[in-house]
């Protein structure tokens, strides 16, 4: 049971990261297994820098220590969200660009006062911190770039150790930072397609730049966490632009007055509604 459970977290992480906008480290908070997913990484990434120093006793002691259990069935579950809904959310972006948008917009609101509780002591730095980080993510959201045409196998490489980052951090969405890089269509034209190769590329590049970027969040969070929990919260917040319905779900160049708002604006309050009842759901399975 623990271990289906687990494949169903990831499941939902997995489908948050293919969709531009949304991180699956948001939905990693909402479900209360956000740190614990980031220690998890940090001791795998452990053991692989014991492997590359030539310690491999040492590298298998802290293999041992890694709580596979959980991180196992995530992965599963995040690879199948992903092989499974990459075709069907392309199309949704493509057909209903709108309401996937106003979907996601209500999913991230949503999630903002889950990860608001988290934070132990709210005081004027850790305010002034949110605010900052939430202003400045919300005008680097406004860059794009035009799509890659034909990207050579280090462009993947590349965009591999770039998005994992975003992927993991809440509010920065891993797909997203594909688009700004113009990667987005090659990635998911990959999966699509099941080019072994590429993909092979490009999760060689994510595991080796998460390995490094979670034994520096890890220890954030265990000398600075409220601080950085604050700073997390602030990347939410600014993630909401590139979820704005209007005029398109996935254009953050201009943000438009609403048209014809009464779908998306029912569809955003679903979302909202479905990621309090997750929230609510995870408080119960949070000893699991």
């Amino acid at each position: 049971m623990r271990a289906l459970l687990n494949i169903v977290r990831g499941f939902l992480m997995g489908s948050a990261d293919v969709v531009p906008g949304v991180s699956g480290g948001t939905v990693a908070l909402v479900l209360g297994i956000y740190e614990r997913l980031v220690h998890a990484i940090r001791e795998g990434a452990g053991a692989l820098g014991s492997f590359a120093k030539a310690r491999f006793a040492e590298g298998w002691e802290r293999l041992k220590g890694v709580e596979w259990s959980f991180l196992l069935p995530l992965l599963a579950g995040i690879v199948l969200a992903i092989v499974s809904l990459a075709a069907l959310l392309e199309n949704l972006l493509e057909d209903e660009p709108r309401n996937v948008a106003a979907a996601f917009f209500g999913l991230v609101l949503g999630s903002i006062p889950i990860a608001w509780r988290l934070v132990g002591r709210w005081d004027t730095t850790r305010y002034a911190v949110g605010a900052a980080v939430a202003v400045v993510f919300f005008l680097l959201l406004g860059l794009r770039t035009s799509e890659v045409t034909d990207p050579s196998a280090w462009m993947f490489f590349g965009a591999g150790a770039v998005a994992i980052v975003a992927m993991i951090l809440p509010g920065i969405s891993g797909s997203f930072i594909l688009l700004m890089l113009g990667m987005y269509e090659a990635v998911i034209a990959a999966v699509n397609d099941r080019d072994v190769a590429v993909l092979a590329l490009f999760g060689i590049a994510a595991v080796l730049s998460l390995a490094a970027f979670s034994t520096l969040l890890d220890r954030l969070l265990r000398t600075h966490h409220d601080t950085v929990m604050a700073a997390l919260i602030g990347l939410m917040v600014g993630s909401l632009r590139v979820l704005w319905p209007w005029p398109d779900g996935t254009d953050t160049a201009v943000l438009g007055a609403p048209e014809s708002p009464a779908m998306p604006m029912l569809v955003a309050a679903a979302g909202f509604l479905v990621v309090t009842a997750i929230g609510v759901w995870a408080r119960q399975t949070e000893a699991l």
